[in-house]
């Protein structure tokens, strides 16, 4: 976050996060303790503007943390993420994000792709992304479920853990 008179104004990389939603889906219908999941398509554009907007916002310079409660909305772009908390974490200058944790009921939103889950964890730093708790991923009409799904945002793959469940839906046959 940067500070502006009256107020604290996010920096766009601490929406990465959001960028999770544009997962693919998997590519045929199983169940395993654990399953590799492509995420070449990410793509977004960490200049634009990021909005978060909760019920509450306190502030704590001593720890260097920001925390947004009650129906945390994020945005950049088409890109949304909802939670009931959001706790920003700073660097010891209180210049950098260096750490984001979101939890109760977190949903990632871009057009038909959605990723929930109880909990997610973006540590700026690594590109890695952690998303716990009854993760379920989707894309149109395909989905992936685990317990655990780890996302490198640098390499653009993702590891869904926890007997993982998939269903894809196949195009329909051109005529």
């Amino acid at each position: 976050m940067t500070a502006v008179p009256g107020r604290l104004v996010p920096k766009p990389c601490a929406v990465l996060l959001v960028l999770l939603c544009l997962a693919a889906p998997a590519a045929a219908l199983a169940q395993a303790e654990g399953a590799a999941v492509a995420f070449g398509g990410l793509r977004g554009d960490p200049t634009l503007p990021v909005e978060v907007t909760a019920d509450q916002l306190r502030v704590n310079q001593a720890e260097a943390t920001a925390l947004f409660t009650g129906n945390v909305v994020v945005g950049q772009g088409l890109l949304r993420m909802t939670s009931e908390e959001l706790l920003v974490e700073y660097d010891e200058a209180g210049r950098a994000i260096t750490r984001m944790h979101a939890t109760g009921g977190v949903t990632l939103v871009n057009g038909a792709e959605t990723a929930e889950a109880q909990e997610a964890v973006y540590t700026i730093s690594d590109g890695i992304v952690v998303m716990t708790g009854d993760v379920l991923l989707t894309q149109g009409t395909s989905a992936i479920s685990g317990s655990r799904l780890n996302v490198d945002l640098n390499a653009g793959t993702g590891l869904m853990e926890g007997r993982v469940t998939t269903v894809f839906v196949p195009a329909p046959a051109a005529p």
